[in-house]
């Protein structure tokens, strides 16, 4: 039983009513209420797909598919799997489709609360905190695909408009569950990347004051900018707010930084990389929230060393855990459930919905569509190696830094074509494989999310029972990463340091 609402006390930490320490540790619902690509399957934007659906099946079925998909990918079930490996909070993020209608902005859709609110006590009824994340504001908080933006342009910080919609969301949210007990609290902006770091401040100023006038008692979980990476614009702190870093590193994912070997200089950068993130935190004394990290997985019909490159992302992962641990810190990893990439569960190769979108997954892998867990290693050659150096040749190099900054040029370049341009060509194609299918058949699909037809990934279950409820003082701790000397000030500087190619480039430059 929750006693009293959860709330930030002197010395870094989050406490119950009674005065008693609370250390938040548990996973995101990705790829639910805000559907991802490369976690669900289809290309481009989960806007683009429903309407896409839509027109294949018709308003009531696509209405029927999408309820059914969202009752089945989390249960009681799911809840007490959780409970069980010792997590104790759940990161729920949320696309404001749900919620508003861009042709009637402003005015708020009771019903799209059903699932938030089910979930939400689901989760009390297993003492499960969550934390209400917008994933997705209207006109799109960053340039990429998390936050279903289908342009690349981030046009929430260009109309005060859009910003006045989230503002109203969330005064919404806040009266509907201000008193919530097993509400840790709200998260107002997944991931925002405001070039100019002035309105974001602005925005955290203004929405602050908002949901606080309705609910004054509910934590506060503010992203940092640029995805969660960069907090060199804070200069203040809010009263009874969590800070929140997200830590991926790129030894976690192909042809990025290289692959992890436990060597000394590679836990000094993975080190590294978490002490920058959180120096303002430190700075502040004002408690750390890791609201995402974790690697991607290979798979045997992708990769014939899969096991030997998992193990690695094991003990890379490992090495953060620890790092977590030892710092005391909250954190909820990436993801709960998806097609078998990062999931703590993933949808099995002889589920429905494998079985009916396996060739098209797989023809999305080969085009590396996504731009996340993507390897294009293959396309380089003849392909987008060239152009890359194309651009390379052709923009000077004091031209060619562009916000996000930690995206080097050829992450725009591919970012537009494959990801934005090539996807919404595929759209269709993807949408045509539910043609046909009856209700049954659609019902079929959306079960292949619930617990029962997903697998558990049980080494990555295994550490995070681990170090679900483990403390600074822990003897597994012993070999922990030391603290690095002093954090690197390099600001937005992404997890991912040059690539191969971009080596390539910088000598064919020089």
């Amino acid at each position: 039983m929750a006693t009293g609402i959860l709330r930030v006390a002197d010395g870094a930490k989050i406490v119950d009513a009674n005065g008693d320490q609370v250390i938040l540790r548990g996973v995101a619902l990705g790829g639910w209420m805000m559907m991802e690509n490369f976690m669900n399957g289809f290309p481009g934007r989960e806007m683009q797909v429903r309407k896409a659906l839509r027109k294949v099946l018709g308003p009531e079925k696509s209405a029927f598919f999408f309820d059914k998909f969202l009752e089945y990918f989390f249960t009681d079930e799911d809840a007490t799997f959780l409970k069980s490996l010792g997590l104790n909070s759940l990161r729920v993020p949320f696309n404001y489709h749900h919620l508003e209608d861009d042709m009637n902005p402003g005015v708020i859709i009771q019903d799209g609360f059903k699932h938030i609110d089910r979930v939400v006590e689901i989760c009390a009824r297993h003492g499960i905190y969550t934390i209400l994340d917008l994933h997705s504001a209207p006109g799109g908080q960053s340039q990429d695909w998390h936050c279903d933006n289908p342009t690349g342009y981030a046009a929430f910080w260009d109309q005060k408009s859009f910003q006045d919609r989230v503002v109203n969301l969330w005064r919404t949210i806040a009266a509907r569950y201000r008193g919530n007990p097993w509400v840790a609290g709200y998260n107002p902006l997944n991931e925002p990347a405001d070039e100019e770091w002035t309105r974001l401040l602005a925005f955290y100023d203004r929405i602050e004051k908002a949901i606080r006038e309705i609910d004054p008692d509910h934590i506060l979980w503010l992203d940092g900018n640029t995805f969660s990476m960069d907090f060199s614009g804070f200069t203040k702190v809010f009263p009874n707010t969590v800070y929140a870093i997200h830590d991926y590193c790129g030894y976690g994912f192909p042809n990025r930084i290289g692959r992890y070997q436990g060597k000394p200089e590679q836990d000094k950068y993975i080190r590294a990389m978490y002490d920058r993130k959180v120096e303002f935190m430190k700075t502040h004394n004002v408690p750390i929230w890791n609201g995402e990290f974790g690697p991607i997985y290979e798979r045997e019909e992708y990769n014939p060393d899969y096991k030997v490159q998992n193990k690695e992302r094991y003990n890379m992962l490992e090495k953060q855990l620890s790092i977590y641990s030892a710092e005391g810190i909250h954190w909820s990893i990436w993801a709960y459930k998806d097609i078998n990439v990062m999931g703590m569960r993933y949808v099995p190769s002889d589920s429905a919905w494998i079985t009916l979108l396996g060739p098209f997954i797989r023809k999305k892998r080969e085009l590396a569509v996504d731009s996340w867990a993507y390897d294009d290693a293959h396309l380089q050659e003849g392909l987008f190696g060239p152009l890359h150096r194309w651009f390379v040749e052709n923009v000077p190099d004091k031209y060619s830094k562009k916000y996000p900054w930690q995206w080097r040029m050829h992450m725009h370049v591919f970012r537009g074509i494959r990801g934005i341009t090539l996807a919404e060509y595929l759209i269709p194609e993807f949408a045509d494989y539910f043609s046909g299918k009856t209700f049954e058949e659609l019902d079929e699909l959306a079960r292949s999310w619930s617990f029962a037809n997903t697998v558990g990934r049980d080494e990555l279950n295994r550490l995070l029972k681990l170090h679900a409820t483990m403390k600074p003082d822990d003897p597994h701790l012993v070999s922990v990463i030391p603290r690095a000397n002093k954090p690197q000030s390099n600001g937005a500087r992404g997890v991912f340091e040059l690539s191969p190619l971009e080596l390539s480039m910088q000598k064919t430059r020089a």
